[in-house]
């Protein structure tokens, strides 16, 4: 990306726009939970809406993602419909999963989602194993996996990169470096500061981004995805991004400094930042923000109106046999 490369304010407004979206999705998810409507584990995406946005907007027809347990931002980002994600995580037959993933197993196959996953570095393989496909079947598509920074300390991750650089795969492995993995800080479980450093071990090409500048991320998108499309082999994109909300929700995060989370919210907001840079007015903004509403509500309505799943449906999809 050169220096002047920029994207057109039209552009640009329709990242900010399902930026709020998904922000505006995940407050009302987090209402709901809070209410004792939804149970179960969820993990917002606030904080870290511009990565979902950037990236997958860089994304062609054909290209897939394998997500992770924070997976609401990415789903929607590919097209997903509010509305299935909002009926999935009440467990409704008209989900996106139809009704028997929930949260942290999202899955819209017609739309290149090829599921979250509630396993750390779980989407790794997955991605691999798709990537290898299309190149097998000579087709020109890449897949996408997104993972924390914790999950670059397991054996899921080499293996992944390794296989990957070995055969020169399509794969882009998008790591969403928020710091935090889970509840340990940084500091306390990598001996290494610049993740792009990861892929020295494999030769692999790497490269780093503020995670909270949507627009950057997206031209750094572009450029792996064209890496790694024409045939020269994976990439590891590193997103320097900022949780700005507990790990779960319901998190009273105990481990970390409420000065220090206050600043963020105030100088490292992607959605915030977006909307100072493009100067909106508040007329302007009150508008996306209405929209985005409107959208989350609808979903919301979607939601509840769906179809529970008979007690029957529990034993649908179960391929074990059992044996006497």
């Amino acid at each position: 990306m050169t220096a002047a490369a920029t994207l057109p304010r039209t552009r640009l407004e329709e990242f900010l726009a399902e930026m709020l979206l998904i922000r505006r999705f995940e407050e009302k998810v987090e209402e709901r939970f809070r209410a004792g409507d939804l149970a179960g584990f969820l993990h917002a995406d606030i904080g870290q809406e511009a990565v979902a946005v950037g990236v997958c907007r860089a994304l062609e027809d054909g290209d897939t993602i394998a997500s992770t347990h924070r997976a609401h931002g990415h789903v929607i980002a590919m097209g997903t419909p509010p509305g299935e994600v909002m009926a999935e995580l009440y467990g409704k037959v008209e989900g996106c999963s139809h009704g028997y993933g929930g949260s942290m197993h999202l899955y819209d196959v017609a739309r290149g989602v090829l599921g979250a996953n509630a396993v750390v570095g779980g989407g790794l393989p997955s991605a691999v194993g798709t990537a290898l496909a299309f190149q097998l079947r000579r087709q020109p598509h890449v897949a996408v996996a997104f993972f924390g920074d914790g999950a670059t300390n397991i054996g899921t991750f080499h293996e992944s990169m390794n296989m990957a650089q070995l055969w020169r795969l399509p794969v882009v492995f998008v790591c969403e470096n928020n710091r935090w993995s889970e509840s340990t800080p940084q500091s306390q479980h990598q001996p290494i500061r610049d993740l792009t450093q990861r892929a020295v071990a494999f030769g692999m090409h790497a490269a780093h981004v503020d995670g909270q500048d949507v627009e950057a991320v997206h031209f750094a998108a572009v450029e792996a995805l064209e890496h790694a499309r024409s045939g020269r082999g994976p990439v590891l994109l590193v997103c320097e991004t900022e949780r700005l909300t507990g790990h779960y929700m319901g998190d009273a995060q105990v481990y970390r400094d409420k000065d220090e989370l206050r600043m963020l919210r105030e100088t490292r907001d992607p959605v915030t930042l977006l909307r100072k840079r493009l100067a909106l007015d508040d007329e302007r903004w009150a508008e996306l923000d209405a929209e985005a509403q409107r959208l989350v509500d609808e979903s919301l309505a979607f939601a509840l109106a769906g179809a529970d799943h008979e007690p029957s449906d529990a034993l649908k999809f179960i391929y074990a046999e059992e044996r006497a």
